[in-house]
């Protein structure tokens, strides 16, 4: 067998492609940005065609940098941005509008709708989820309502739909000539259509946003020993089983090793995603958290979790350097928050999409409150890292309320975690320790598992968990009562961006 499996993370600022050897270590990566479309407030949009670009240069260029081919991998997984929604035709490759992303709230409305006439507590039973701007549903609805000729061809079957993990690999194994329109469980249950229990798309739940079930995509295991397809030959020089799809936050749980009950990771990128296995049980949450399906192994029983989905974490600090100009890179916002010892009274609190959880408040927008003629860049600068940790905060008090779990250390990864004031504040903001891994992109490597499993280039979940290794962890220094009163004042800025936008 190949010495290698390769993953794909296409993300939400950037596409990625890693090789990873058994072991679990790093051989190469490429990485590259792509657009982000702002036509207005409150609308954030993609291009699926440059995303496509991308995801073929970055694996061409990983390659090349490892001098390696098409047969030194045993398999490819993909992982992805998950509610992100593509439709294109299938007949011609194209797509009719932008990738409506994730964090686009155009659809408050129909989100809106479904909560006021009741359907909502019907997609929360069935899909686990809460009507909300979030999820895939009602931004299929929008593009079929609102982009000429979508509605007729999606019920004559050329008009078809995917998150990005379905975009990418109908366009890796064919595109127009043959290209395989599948999904998995983990992407299928961010969108409001799919059953949790039966893994299969809900005929009543597509009659509330009026899709045909045909523009949908077949919903396959995470980890399939029957492979999806095979990479077309001019991407990679030849063909590689296509055998692991995993969204990314779910992925980065099984980066993690998080396959027993009661385990947990926080993954900390453009905005931060908790999630805690809850293992073959389905777990109805009634504090505001996203009930999930985890990961589906071959023909293994479903896995389960809960999820806290914050909406912005890591773009607050984006938006530092691009909007206000007061960092030139992510990275000098520690640099700039040591220059104070805290934050000066001030609070940020990064609602520029609403509240996700455990809020769900679509009518609320960012807010920075306490300033006074004292304060500076520097309090700002520590006030956004601070957001990053209160909103995990928020979210870990819910999941105890929900799971009865509490945490005693909590496993965290992606990019923010390389700054390490804001790990350090998370620890203390917490009260419980913080472990990073060594290899901090767990989200590829969790893709790369999925479809290692499938082919037998690992064998078992324990022979993955030997390759996790802790690279640093960072102790609570806070007593009690900074942490108390701390915390207290930060729900009192969260309760100052409620009601700003009017939502009908």
């Amino acid at each position: 067998m190949a010495d290698f499996v390769g993953a794909l993370d296409q993300g939400t600022t950037s596409t990625r492609f890693m090789i990873f050897d058994h072991g679990g270590n790093e051989i190469a990566r490429h990485q590259l940005e792509h657009q982000q479309i702002l036509p207005q407030a409150g609308w954030v949009e993609h291009n699926p065609t440059e995303i496509w670009e991308r995801t073929r240069a970055v694996i061409q260029t990983t390659l090349n940098k490892a001098n390696l081919a098409h047969s030194d991998l045993a398999a490819f997984g993909i992982t992805n941005q998950r509610e992100t929604t593509v439709v294109w035709n299938r007949r011609t490759g194209r797509p009719y509008y932008n990738a409506i992303v994730w964090q686009d709230t155009r659809t408050d409305r129909i989100a809106s709708a479904l909560e006021r006439d009741g359907r909502g507590e019907t997609i929360r039973h069935r899909a686990g989820l809460p009507p909300a701007t979030y999820f895939s549903g009602g931004k299929i609805q929008w593009i079929l309502e609102n982009v000429d000729g979508v509605r007729e061809a999606a019920e004559s079957g050329d008009a078809v739909f995917g998150n990005i993990d379905t975009w990418v690999l109908w366009n890796l194994t064919g595109g127009t000539d043959g290209g395989v329109h599948v999904t998995d469980p983990t992407n299928a249950s961010r969108t409001m259509l799919m059953d949790l229990e039966t893994l299969d798309w809900d005929d009543q739940l597509l009659s509330f946003f009026g899709i045909p079930r045909r523009m949908l995509p077949q919903i396959k295991p995470s980890s399939a020993p029957d492979p999806y397809g095979t990479t077309r030959a001019d991407v990679l020089g030849g063909e590689v089983p296509l055998s692991g799809i995993l969204g990314d936050q779910q992925a980065a749980t099984v980066g993690q090793v998080c396959f027993a009950p009661g385990e947990a990771k926080n993954t900390y990128g453009t905005g931060n995603f908790l999630l805690l296995n809850t293992g073959e049980e389905l777990v109805r949450s009634k504090a505001g958290m996203l009930t999930t399906v985890c990961y589906k192994f071959g023909d293994q029983p479903t896995v389960y979790a809960l999820e806290g989905s914050i909406a912005v974490t890591g773009s607050a600090v984006q938006w530092l350097r691009d909007q206000l100009g007061i960092i030139s890179g992510a990275s000098q916002s520690e640099d700039l928050a040591r220059q104070v010892d805290d934050n000066g009274g001030v609070y940020f609190v990064p609602a520029f999409s609403g509240l996700f959880a455990p809020y769900w408040r679509s009518d609320a927008r960012g807010a920075i409150v306490g300033l006074s003629r004292f304060n500076t860049n520097a309090h700002l600068a520590r006030a956004t890292l601070e957001s990053i940790c209160y909103q995990s905060r928020d979210v870990v008090e819910a999941m105890r309320e929900d799971s009865g779990v509490a945490l005693d250390v909590l496993k965290v990864d992606g990019g923010v975690t390389a700054n390490e004031l804001c790990m350090q504040m998370q620890a203390d903001i917490l009260g419980v320790p913080v472990s990073r891994p060594v290899v901090a992109e767990t989200t590829a490597l969790g893709a790369a598992y999925a479809a290692g499993l499938a082919v037998g280039f690992w064998t078992t979940t324990d022979e993955l968990r030997q390759n996790w290794n802790e690279d640093k962890r960072w102790h609570p220094t806070w007593t009690d009562d900074q942490r108390h009163h701390g915390y207290a004042d930060w729900k009192k800025a969260v309760e100052r961006t409620y009601g700003w936008v009017d939502v009908d």
